[in-house]
């Protein structure tokens, strides 16, 4: 009997000891996300995401022009992310709000469990973990079921295949492009795709021998041009390119949207730990990197610092970056590989599936709140209102309930001059702009968010009355004169 009892913790020790360090990373990180599935939900964008990728599934076409605003109907609109979109519907349909949170969980796991195998190929997989693990808490502030996220692992494996073949001075293989395709179709961003494509051919010109050099460069050449063609096998052709650099060409109105404005080192939060402790590292410990490296790493901190939605770029681009550099200056060797074993694989895998059917089941997974003012559009809907004047969060909660919005999350569609005027409008830096809104737009609802200075001017405005308040929404409509 004691012979037996001993003999179970060398199995169970065993057991677990062929598992992965990667697949340990991705599981526990699916896990947390599950748990904390609520907080993936946190931005009303994901709302017209889902309703754009059901439009796409009943009509079998992507949309051309603008069918849920009053203000842009009828206006030309590309959804750059449609495959994305359609993924978030079938998810929602079938597990409900679990469904989309696990669809990003899923991708956000695999991104990491990504760096992790990566990382371990030139490092003890314990530091490899550790990296990971960093890199995620760096990360967690725009981790959302949108559509960047679902594009995460294709982003680590085309950068992980073009570091690779710069670091073997040859140029990356043809069938590479069909990466950025999927990128392309997924989500606006593969334009960085593109950018890597540049910064990794310097680095592979930069360190080849003088006289393959010329020919080196040209093969890159060649590749690039496939790359940028194979972003255009979308629905949208061409078009794809251009709906993207529009979103970038948004100018003053990318600083007044959250996502958008640059990081703020006033305070003290996780990115900003990471950079002074990497500089601090980094002079302390001598690192040095070739220029075109160095080039890179600037680059990803610049992202990262003009636009705080370009963290987790920096956070899971960074360590690969500089991963052969760092691992060659400390002599830093992967640790005997650990061959992944069907059974105990299997059984996490179970496990988690079990998990994520128990929490679709439970119900316990819904947008919050402030993303969902049910009550507020139910009041809506009985007085039975035409056009609503909304605050910018509630556009994609009122896209889910088919009511036609004054603005959304589709910055690129309303365009830089339509959303400044809007913000100024409704902070009440141009009240008579406010008036004008009203007037124009013939509005005879408006639903804000208590804390907007609008809302507090209309209810000392003649013609409005207040029908509806709570923590979340309050809602004016029009009075008969």
């Amino acid at each position: 009997m004691s012979s037996e009892i001993a003999t179970i913790p060398r199995e169970r020790a065993s057991a677990l000891g062929e598992v992965p360090a990667w697949l340990w990373v991705g599981c526990g990180v699916y896990a947390l996300l599950l748990l904390t599935g609520s907080k993936l939900l946190a931005d009303s964008d994901t709302y017209w995401q889902i309703a754009v990728g059901r439009w796409i599934l009943d009509h079998g076409a992507v949309p051309s022009v603008d069918i849920y605003s009053f203000t842009r109907a009828g206006e030309p609109w590309m959804s750059s992310s449609w495959l994305s979109q359609v993924l978030y519907a079938k998810a929602y349909d079938l597990a409900g709000w679990t469904g989309p949170a696990a669809l990003a969980a899923i991708c956000i796991a695999a991104a990491f469990a990504q760096l992790t195998a990566i990382l371990s190929r030139r490092m003890p997989a314990t530091y490899a973990s550790v990296v990971a693990l960093a890199a995620l808490a760096v990360s967690t502030q725009h981790l959302l079921a949108r559509p960047h996220v679902l594009v995460l692992p294709v982003m680590i494996a085309w950068t992980n295949s073009l570091m690779v073949a710069s670091e073997r001075r040859e140029a990356p293989s043809f069938w590479l492009p069909l990466l950025i395709a999927l990128w392309a179709n997924l989500h606006g961003g593969f334009l960085f795709g593109l950018v890597l494509v540049g910064a990794f051919a310097l680095d592979a010109v930069w360190n080849a021998e003088p006289a393959r050099r010329p020919m080196l460069a040209l093969r890159w050449i060649a590749f690039g041009i496939g790359a940028l063609a194979a972003c255009c096998v979308t629905p949208y052709g061409w078009g794809a390119i251009q709906a993207s650099l529009k979103i970038l060409g948004l100018g003053e109105l990318l600083h007044l949207i959250g996502e958008w404005m640059p990081a703020d080192f006033g305070r003290v939060g996780p990115f900003e730990l990471s950079v002074l402790a990497l500089i601090g590292a980094a002079l302390y410990a001598g690192v040095r990197l070739p220029p075109p490296r160095i080039a890179l790493v600037l680059g990803l901190l610049y992202m990262a610092l003009a636009h705080v939605r370009n963290v987790e770029i920096f956070a899971l681009l960074l360590p690969l970056a500089v991963l052969t550099p760092v691992a060659s200056r400390f002599g830093l060797r992967a640790a005997g590989a650990v061959r992944l074993k069907a059974a105990p694989a299997m059984a996490l895998l179970v496990l988690l599936c079990g998990a994520t059917w128990a929490v679709a089941r439970s119900e316990s997974i819904a947008p919050p709140p402030l993303q969902s003012p049910a009550a507020a559009v139910d009041v809506l809907k009985a007085h039975n209102v035409k056009r609503v004047l909304n605050d910018l969060p509630f556009g994609g909660y009122l896209i889910w309930r088919q009511v036609p919005v004054f603005i959304d999350g589709r910055a690129e569609l309303y365009g830089e001059t339509f959303d400044i005027d809007y913000y100024r409008a409704l902070q009440l830096k141009d009240v008579g702009r406010f008036m004008d809104l009203l007037r124009t737009y013939d509005i005879d609802a408006v639903m804000l968010e208590p804390a907007t200075p609008a809302a507090k001017l209309l209810d000392r405005t003649g013609g409005w009355q207040r029908v509806y308040a709570d923590d979340y929404a309050v809602v004016h409509v029009r009075t008969a004169n």
